[in-house]
């Protein structure tokens, strides 16, 4: 999902995307401890997701 989608979401959206997007990243983390996870480059996309989410939050916050 690009920053343009995130951003026509309200912050209640937002919220339940990223509580999905970190509940994935500690799946794909035991994935990889557990040596059953082949791409690895998924971890870094889903983290760079968490990190879109997170600022858009953080501006939605500044501009009220």
């Amino acid at each position: 999902m690009n920053a343009s989608e995130m951003r026509a979401k309200d912050a209640g959206q937002l919220n339940a995307e990223l509580i999905e997007l970190l509940k994935a990243q500690f799946s794909l983390r035991m994935q990889i401890a557990t040596q059953q996870l082949s791409n690895t480059s998924q971890l870094g996309k889903v983290r760079k997701d968490i990190a879109r989410v997170r600022t858009i939050l953080r501006e939605k916050a500044g501009a009220k």
